[in-house]
């Protein structure tokens, strides 16, 4: 590359005759203006160049080391295991759980019911709108769809109770983008009124706060239609129910009737409706909200979880949990 030459224009109004630096100095007419001619080196530019690539190279690892050392120093100062595997945290979070563990969260895949999204395992339940469980296939379910993110089962099963038993709040937030990535496959309308399923008084208050109600607020920081409203008081529940381990399909569905109630019908009359919960265990809880909405005058209801107890995993593992779970709002 040439030598780049640029010409400044100087103005100098009045300068006595004198000797500087090997200079002679002249008188000047305030009027008369110089140029000077100024030459950069193609290399003093190149080395410019260099200097600033290499200060940003420097500032990058300078805050890469930075970061590493507050890293091992909070393990050193604070030490902490996950609270599902009980492994060594190393690096900070306010979500006390290792990457290791939320790498196993993993969405549920193969065969599912297209109706009420239970998990199949033979070719022979498609059908000519697609696979649908024996029960969907008997009994129309009171909602139009239900899907959830993953199985019941492992680290969702573990984070959920993180999050439902132990107060772990900032689990809220990844359980409501797990939500958000749920409804985003699910193809609904643009306009929605979410609807979470909602706590007996008592559970609520001895919870401290309505997990399905928390999650559904995460959820909607992941949304950016304002099309989407979250409604927490239309749909209450009227009475406490009872632990549902060990009832038929039957008695279940006898112990949650007449368990909701709508009291602002006007606002969902009309409108399609996203119920909201943190796990689905054979869809009764889920079924009656749905059907208590639609006598209210709902166009449509929707049904989205975190999780899914399939028969892969098992109900009973799910009843086995305790009363906790099996009275609380789990669809």
């Amino acid at each position: 590359m040439p030598n780049m030459v640029i010409w400044r224009s100087f103005h100098i109004p009045f300068v006595a005759s004198s000797q500087q630096h090997g200079y002679t100095l002249d008188q000047v007419h305030p009027s008369k203006r110089f140029l000077r001619r100024v030459v950069f080196s193609s290399g003093d530019l190149s080395r410019a160049r260099i200097s600033h690539q290499r200060a940003l190279v420097s500032r990058d690892a300078v805050q890469v080391a930075i970061k590493s050392a507050a890293q091992s120093l909070f393990a050193v100062l604070f030490p902490s295991d996950c609270r599902i595997c009980r492994s060594p945290l190393t690096t900070i979070s306010t979500l006390p759980v290792c990457g290791k563990c939320l790498a196993q969260i993993v969405p549920l895949e193969g065969l599912l019911c297209r109706l009420c999204g239970e998990k199949l395992f033979s070719s022979f339940t498609e059908s000519e709108d697609g696979p649908l469980c024996g029960i969907c296939r008997r009994v129309q379910p009171q909602f139009h769809r239900a899907a959830a993110y993953g199985g019941y089962a492992g680290a969702l099963r573990e984070l959920i109770h993180l999050f439902k038993y132990q107060g772990t709040r900032p689990a809220g937030k990844l359980l409501g983008r797990l939500l958000h990535d749920v409804v985003t496959g699910m193809a609904l309308p643009d306009s929605l009124v979410v609807i979470p399923v909602p706590l007996w008084s008592g559970r609520r208050q001895e919870r401290g706060f309505n997990q399905a109600e928390a999650i559904a607020r995460a959820f909607l920081h992941f949304q950016s239609a304002s099309s989407i409203q979250l409604e927490t008081a239309i749909l209450v529940r009227t009475r406490d129910t009872v632990s549902q381990t060990g009832l038929t399909r039957h008695q279940r569905r006898a112990n949650v009737r007449g368990a909701f109630a709508v009291v602002r019908p006007e606002k969902i009359k009309g409108r399609s409706i996203l119920i909201v919960d943190d796990v689905m265990t054979t869809g009764t809880t889920a079924g009656e909200c749905a059907r208590v909405l639609r006598r209210a005058g709902a166009k449509e209801v929707f049904v989205a979880t975190v999780a899914r107890a399939t028969k892969e995993v098992g109900l009973g593992a799910v009843y086995r949990e305790g009363p906790s779970l099996a009275r609380g709002t789990s669809a």
